[in-house]
């Protein structure tokens, strides 16, 4: 599905440009505990980027599979709660965004077992 193969690579390229940023931008800036959470979420986001780009294959090949269809939103939600949540926490240091972040693990965890089952069942 061409949707998710531009979540993919949008994903992939913002996860370089933010690591980037938090290596060169935010060194010195904030501190090494906030600096960790930062590539924390960067390496979730590139991790799931991937994700995006197997959805995307899996869904060009399994067009009948909504279960595949839906990993890849979850995991496109997972980003966005889990890996923004990381950065906003980062730059902002409000502790309450860290409750958002298991929610975005969550979200990873059920778009890799929608996968697994769509993968199993249509392959």
């Amino acid at each position: 599905m061409k949707l998710f193969l531009i979540l993919g690579a949008l994903n992939a390229f913002l996860a370089v440009a933010l690591g980037a940023f938090g290596a060169h931008g935010l060194e010195g800036k904030i501190s090494e505990k906030y600096l960790k959470t930062w590539n924390t979420g960067v390496q979730y986001q590139m991790f799931h980027a991937i994700g995006l780009f197997i959805v995307a294959f899996l869904a060009d090949k399994l067009p009948q599979s909504n279960l595949v269809t839906s990993a890849g939103w979850s995991m496109f939600i997972g980003i966005l709660l889990f890996s923004g949540s990381l950065y906003v926490l980062s730059v902002s240091g409000i502790k309450i965004l860290g409750a958002v972040t298991p929610f975005g693990g969550v979200a990873f965890l059920v778009g890799w077992v929608l996968l697994m089952v769509g993968a199993s069942k249509y392959l």
